[in-house]
């Protein structure tokens, strides 16, 4: 999003959706994460998650819970997440 400010609106270091921005660039251990990421296969590891998730959403007679259905969010922030890096 375009401001005057800039590409993005940011106030006091929050951005538009309150999450703190954090400026700091990757430490060794976040950098290796995300380098084992690329050697698996950023697609393969989407797939996996997507195939995890709807087994366990639509081919399961799992009760699901507040805290299981909160897993399963956490599963697909994460696939999004990996196919927005994949995008770049």
């Amino acid at each position: 999003m375009r401001t005057s400010n800039g590409p993005a609106a940011y106030f006091r270091g929050e951005n538009l959706t309150n999450h703190v921005v954090s400026l700091e660039p990757l430490n060794s251990s976040e950098i290796e994460f995300i380098d084992k990421i690329k050697f698996q296969g950023i697609e393969e590891l989407i797939d996996s998650l997507k195939m995890i998730h709807d087994f366990a959403a639509y081919h399961s007679d799992l009760s699901l819970g507040t805290t299981e259905k909160m897993a399963l969010l956490n599963l697909k922030i994460l696939w999004e997440g990996l196919e927005e890096l994949s995008r770049r």
